[in-house]
């Protein structure tokens, strides 16, 4: 009769206690999922205004380095094709190289797009200004960069920009 009077005891006990471990280990992980979902909340706030600025930098930096822009803001009237050449190789690299950082916040895919932007208007300058003679006063490559690019449908700046404001409305 000790074992079955040891099993009415046992047998409760271990059901209660398997129910209490089942009950505190269900309580813990609900509340370890909400402190991750709280955590993600709040660096969601922090975050989502910094990822705007980033996308408003870039979407400034394209802007920028178009052509037309960049020429009003490195010609003046003295320089040379050669002088030309050089001050826009130079905005071009310094508009993207201080918006370097701005690419953790964006994704893969837009920073590509930005990068072949900048690549793209690169080309375009040395192309042009290899065409040009580089005494000759700056207008001249300017008129040719300027041609050159209208040319094209879509330039691969407007496809970044495109591609920057779509993944903004993803996020909107």
């Amino acid at each position: 009769m000790e074992i079955i009077d040891l099993f009415k005891i046992i047998l409760p006990a271990l059901i209660v206690l398997l129910t209490a471990y089942l009950l505190i280990n269900k309580f813990l992980r609900n509340e370890e999922k909400r402190r991750n979902f709280e955590l993600r909340k709040e660096g969601t706030a922090i975050i989502t205004p910094i990822r705007l600025r980033a996308y408003e930098r870039l979407i400034l930096v394209l802007e920028r380095t178009t052509p037309a822009t960049l020429i009003v803001s490195v010609a003046k009237p003295e320089m040379t094709n050669m002088e030309l050449h050089t001050q826009l190789l130079s905005g071009i690299r310094q508009e993207f190289s201080h918006n370097l950082s701005q690419q953790i916040y964006v994704s893969n895919e837009i920073w590509s797009s930005i990068r072949a932007s900048q690549e793209s208007l690169l080309r375009l300058v040395n192309t042009c200004a290899a065409q040009c003679n580089p005494s000759n006063t700056a207008s001249e490559l300017a008129e040719r960069i300027i041609q050159v690019y209208n040319v094209s449908d879509q330039t691969p700046t407007e496809v970044a920009i495109e591609m920057l404001k779509k993944e903004v409305r993803l996020y909107f």
